[in-house]
């Protein structure tokens, strides 16, 4: 079986980071080293880790989760990485499933997993954003249009020969899908496993819910979108997933203009009732792990989430639009070549430098 080194970037996640390595020692496959990657913690995290036994290597000030991981990477033995956030528990079978995949197939060269569907914390938000996830990861496709570092695992020699994670990315957020883009721009292939699980730890509150899926998703992933010229239809991409954002969307225009107009509001209802048809699906997998109180509850949020995102995606790419023009001006005026169809991502920059995202063994750092 293939050695696995399993790489955790952490910022102030004492209250969880325990727990996470707990159920890496209870695993039935161990894997060759635990490495957490320290970005700067002000709490207990340095000293949970060691207590663990963990590799504890410390990122040059609060770099972020890319670099962090690469930082790991760089360190790492193993010929299998694989990515945890500092916040989610393994199965004990989930290293052992990680293996046998890579193991039974040699073209494999990455595969993600999926969040289980007993999530840690028991608040309205947090059951029904970390089941969203759940119900998410299990409808995907088997060949995966990106990578995610929530649970995910890649042959160390394609990590390093991709470049790793794209470092300006200085906060969670796309820097996984970004990596994945790539991977896929490189014909690498990569598997969704839904019965390779994590249990996530994170307890959502409708605020960082907010936060979290608008800023540090919808947007920064708009702007990779738009950038790559790639729309995957996958994951939370998928058709119906943005039938329905634009079904929300079409009942809110409605709205006010029924109210104008004197028209009946069953004809912004409708598009509303279409998005809810579209997720039924979604709604009986919520009533049976939660009863159909919880069910009822969750598809305004569930409406929310399509409305924001749409908005977020359009807020991303009416200022892209608009500078278009101006961009290829710049480029014809500097000399540069006209812009290519946009069939596959180029390896991102360095922050602030232009070049390439150096290799993670490059990177800055303490062991």
């Amino acid at each position: 079986m293939p050695t696995v080194s399993v790489v955790i970037p952490v910022r102030n996640g004492a209250e969880f980071l325990g727990r996470c390595l707990r159920s890496l020692k209870r695993a039935h496959a161990p894997a060759l080293e635990h490495i957490v990657v320290d970005d700067g913690s002000s709490d207990r995290s340095v000293e949970i880790a060691r207590a663990f036994g963990a590799v504890v290597c410390q990122s040059p000030g609060l770099s972020g989760p890319a670099s962090a991981r690469n930082l790991g990477a760089a360190r790492a033995r193993g010929e299998l990485l694989l990515f945890l956030d500092a916040d989610v528990c393994v199965h004990r079978d989930t290293l052992a499933r990680i293996q046998q995949r890579f193991e039974a197939d040699p073209a494999l060269d990455a595969l993600i997993g999926s969040y289980d569907d007993e999530p840690a914390a028991p608040g309205f938000f947090s059951q029904y954003k970390n089941l969203q996830h759940h119900f998410v990861h299990q409808h995907g496709r088997a060949q995966a249009a990106t990578f995610w570092s929530g649970c995910g695992a890649i042959r160390s020699a394609v990590f390093r020969s991709a470049g790793g994670f794209d470092e300006a990315y200085t906060r969670p957020s796309v820097e996984d899908i970004e990596l994945g883009y790539r991977l896929r721009a490189a014909r690498r292939q990569i598997a969704l496993d839904p019965t390779v699980q994590v249990k996530h730890l994170k307890d959502y509150q409708l605020a960082s819910l907010l936060r979290s899926d608008i800023f540090d998703r919808a947007l920064p992933w708009t702007r990779l979108i738009l950038r790559s010229g790639i729309l995957p239809r996958d994951l939370n991409l998928a058709a119906r997933q943005q039938v329905s954002a634009a079904l929300v969307l079409s009942g809110a225009a409605l709205a006010p203009a029924c109210g104008v107009a004197g028209a009946s509001p069953a004809l912004a209802l409708a598009p509303l009732a279409a998005a809810i048809s579209l997720n039924w699906s979604f709604c009986r997998f919520l009533a049976r792990k939660k009863g159909w109180w919880f069910a009822a509850r969750s598809i305004p949020l569930q409406l929310a989430y399509y409305f924001y995102s749409g908005v977020a995606f359009s807020a991303g790419a009416v200022p892209y639009l608009l500078a278009w023009p101006f961009r290829h001006r710049r480029q014809r005026a500097a000399g540069k070549p006209a812009p290519q169809p946009l069939t596959q991502i180029p390896s991102p920059p360095a922050p602030g430098t232009g070049r390439q995202t150096p290799a993670p063994g490059t990177s800055a750092g303490s062991c």
